[in-house]
Formats: C-alpha cells, structure tokens, sequence
C-alpha cells in the first residue's frame, strides 16, 4: 500500500491525537495508508541524549520515511507563533533530500495546536509551509466548502486543520476540529493517489 507520512512534535499530546484523526482520514482512501512519525524533543542540556526509540507512541521519523512516502502531513505545537525548535532541527537535515529533489511534487499539508485560540495557529501553519516550499511540495490547505470550516468555534483554519488545547493544554479535540482532521487527511491521500497515477511523483 502507498504510504503517507504524518510527521509530528506533541509536548502535551494534543498534537499526536491530530496526527491520529488525520491518519484515519488518509485511510479513507482505498490503497492508503498512514505512518506516523515524531521527532525527539530538544535538550538545554548538552549531554542529554535522547533513547533512539521512544518509550511509547510513534517511531523517531528518518529521512528515508520522507523518501518512501507519497506525501506529507507535517504537525506542531505553536511557538511563539511557528513551528516548535525539535521538528525545526530535524527538517533542517533534510538538505540532502533537497539536493536529490526527492520531495518535488509530492502533496502537503501542516496542523497544529495553540493555549489560546489566537494563539499563532496561521502563523504556525505558515511557517511549516516555508520549508515545503523550498522542498518543491505542492501544499493543499482546507477549502471552505467544508461546513465545519465556516461554523467552528475551536480551531480550524483554510491553512490547515488546527485545535485550540486550552490555556491547561487539556482541552479535547471538538467534533469540528475532528472532522478537519480527518478531512485533511483524506484530502492528501487523494491528491497524492492522483498524482501517482499521472506518474508526477516518485514512489
């Protein structure tokens, strides 16, 4: 089965169950399938190393899971409105793939999760596209003739699916917010099948 990679950051798991909803959207799609995969989180300390497995969730993403997938769902918690500074390093060691041109046209989209509702989710969203960009990736956001697009007031954004976790970080995903997961999902491995079948992307 053609594979989607779901490439995430969680700190307090909001963005993991994200992951999750969009996997299930990609499978959906007859032929489909998702791989989830984090990043180790960033140490002040120097001699902190991390396990080269993590104790549970997904496995610590490689370059060769961007390579062997079809497309892209790229997720982070917010920063000071941008991406979080683990999945930062780890795309900032993607040159060799930009050098082989690896990811050219493979379709992409970004999600993340915010304390606050105005929190930096489009300027989160925008700064995971920028990398993409320069990657060749052709990027799909969430059109408006899904309802939930014009109607929710959790997350949501034509960017990317998004979630408002609560200042506490310990709000649950709204029916909304799950149903633009899952249509992001879904979308991508649409759009990566397609472009399959027109032999616009390698596999």
């Amino acid at each position: 089965m053609a594979e989607i990679l779901i490439l995430f950051y969680s700190r307090h798991g909001a963005t993991e169950q994200m992951a999750k909803h969009i996997g299930r959207g990609v499978e959906q799609i007859q032929g489909m399938q998702a791989r989830l995969r984090t990043v180790a989180p960033i140490s002040t300390e120097c001699e902190a190393v991390s396990a080269a497995i993590p104790d549970s969730g997904a496995p610590y993403a490689q370059l060769e899971d961007l390579q062997e997938c079809i497309g892209l769902a790229l997720g982070s918690p917010t920063r000071f409105g941008n991406m979080a500074a683990a999945l930062k390093y780890f795309i900032d060691s993607t040159s060799p793939l930009w050098l082989s041109g690896a990811l050219i046209n493979k379709p992409a989209t970004v999600f993340t999760s915010t304390s606050s509702l105005h929190g930096g989710q489009e300027s989160t969203c925008l700064s995971m596209m920028l990398p993409l960009l320069h990657h060749g990736m052709t990027l799909l956001g969430l059109p408006y003739n899904l309802p939930e697009l014009t109607k929710t007031t959790t997350g949501g954004t034509p960017y990317g699916a998004t979630h408002h976790a609560g200042v506490d970080s310990d709000q649950e995903l709204s029916h909304d917010e799950i149903n633009l997961c899952q249509a992001a999902g879904k979308r991508l491995a649409q759009h990566a099948k397609a472009l399959v079948e027109q032999d616009l992307i390698k596999t």
